[in-house]
């Protein structure tokens, strides 16, 4: 008699979303709320990374504005329980940096905020003319 074990398969389903916006403030804030409603929608926490998108997507409106060209959101969740939040613009000539603001100034602070809050981050130049500045956020199952 052949006696077989079910072994169980880990599922390794990889949810991407995305979407075209406006560099504008309020395609960046639509790409909040097209976030949490995708996060919701996939039963995932979706407080710490509103706020990641926002930083995001505000800094591409801001600094990454070209006329007549949109930002691009994407959120990926794959096998490992890590979701990956980028967002895309076309001003690949003007790479982010961290540096510590003016205690007294109103802004300058979107990636302090978004090195706080991820688990990685980081930047990927090109291509031409593009640059995305991504984050990572490790899920607790």
């Amino acid at each position: 008699m052949n006696q077989q074990t079910a072994t169980p398969q880990l599922r390794t389903t990889e949810r991407t979303f995305t979407v075209l916006l406006s560099p504008t403030r309020r395609g960046a804030r639509l790409a909040r709320l097209l976030a949490v409603a995708h996060l919701d929608l996939w039963g995932l926490p979706s407080e710490t990374a509103a706020h990641i998108v926002a930083e995001l997507a505000t800094n591409a409106t801001v600094h990454g504005r070209v006329s007549g060209r949109d930002f691009q959101l994407r959120l990926t969740v794959g096998p490992g329980s890590r979701l990956r939040i980028e967002v895309t613009d076309t001003r690949g000539d003007r790479l982010p940096a961290t540096s510590a603001p003016d205690p007294l100034a109103e802004s300058g602070r979107g990636l302090l905020i978004v090195e706080a809050l991820a688990d990685r981050w980081g930047i990927i130049p090109g291509p031409v003319p593009r640059k995305t500045v991504w984050a990572e956020l490790d899920l607790v199952p």
